[in-house]
């Protein structure tokens, strides 16, 4: 199941993303994390080192690599050239699959030992020095959101997304590719302001949208939440002195998690468990279509050159087992790369 967190900066949403990937590692769930914020922080959260947090490859570095695998021996692609952010997939396009060893992995994943085991970690890249001044961010992330485009996932197997902050992922047709969007939000009401927009933005999409309040100090945060959010709010977190050695790059083990937080981390999971089991993968395709044949109108047809329109297969639907896929093409396998230290 594909899972999103978001919210305002400075919320603790890559903190908490964080935590739910250690739990799901800790049960020894299969799990692709990916940092997707302009902000790279999920590799240090996760344990590494400034230095191999640095290291970690970009993905948008890969785009072009990303592009031609998944395209396969689609017909209705002329060449990686015509894809983009949003292309979906059709008959003979290769698909992701959570556990599998690929190209697309072996270029741009590299596995984190965690309590219990690894996660697979990607990350969109920073912003550098040549992109100042004349690229948008949401250009670095085009290539995650084509990833998803292109990923199968089944019950038991895990993507977690730390996207961008605030109302900054709605950029993209991207909110609408998770099964359950965890919104972090603080009891306060900037805090409050970016649910209300991300509600109000995500009502006609069907997505599914929990609050976990962060930084619950007492009772009056607690009502404070209670009446601003009302049902939505899933559960709370407070203070943790594991999570404040966690960021002073001395983690404990993970067992040794307040309880209280441990069970809010069991609460997301069953959360997310329940979404994958009410997915319609049918609305999932027309969505990514939708989204794909508004940017080749706004802006991917003049780019290309190419009316992207021809792109979508209308018999295909994304599933465990894709309908009207024909024949998709066996993955190139290519080994995991040894884990790097937590």
């Amino acid at each position: 199941m594909k899972i999103a967190f978001v919210g305002k900066g400075g919320s603790g949403k890559t903190t908490l993303s964080s935590l739910f990937i250690r739990h799901l590692a800790a049960a020894e769930a299969p799990v692709v994390a990916v940092d997707a914020d302009i902000n790279q922080h999920l590799g240090a959260a996760l344990g590494l080192t400034e230095e191999e947090a640095a290291a970690l490859p970009a993905m948008g570095a890969h785009l072009p690599l990303i592009k031609e695998y998944l395209r396969g021996s689609n017909p209705r692609i002329a060449s990686a050239e015509t894809m983009i952010k949003t292309t979906p997939p059709g008959s003979g396009s290769r698909l992701l699959r959570v556990g599998e060893d690929n190209p697309v992995y072996a270029a741009c994943a590299r596995a984190v030992a965690l309590d219990g085991g690894a996660v697979r970690l990607m990350a969109t890249g920073p912003f550098t020095e040549s992109d100042l001044g004349v690229a948008c961010y949401h250009s670095k992330v085009g290539a995650v959101e084509l990833c998803l485009n292109h990923l199968v996932d089944g019950r038991g197997e895990y993507v977690v997304v730390d996207m961008t902050a605030g109302s900054d992922s709605f950029a993209s047709g991207m909110f609408t590719r998770f099964d359950m969007t965890f919104l972090v939000a603080e009891p306060t009401r900037k805090g409050i302001s970016v649910y209300r927009q991300y509600k109000e933005y995500a009502r006609d999409f069907g997505v599914a949208l929990k609050v976990v309040g962060n930084k619950v100090q007492g009772q009056d945060d607690l009502d404070f939440l209670r009446a601003e959010v009302g049902e939505d709010l899933l559960v709370t977190v407070g203070h943790s002195d594991w999570v404040r050695a966690m960021e002073k790059g001395r983690p404990p083990r993970f067992e040794l998690l307040e309880e209280p937080n441990r069970r809010a981390l069991a609460v997301l999971r069953e959360t997310a468990d329940d979404a994958y089991g009410r997915r319609d993968w049918e609305r999932y395709t027309r969505q990514m279509v939708h989204f794909h044949l508004r940017n080749a109108k706004s802006w991917g047809n003049a780019k290309t050159g190419a009316d992207l329109a021809e792109q979508v297969d209308p018999g295909f639907v994304l599933r465990e087992e894709p309908v009207g896929a024909g024949r998709v093409s066996p993955p190139q396998t290519a080994p995991m790369p040894a884990p790097l230290p937590a």
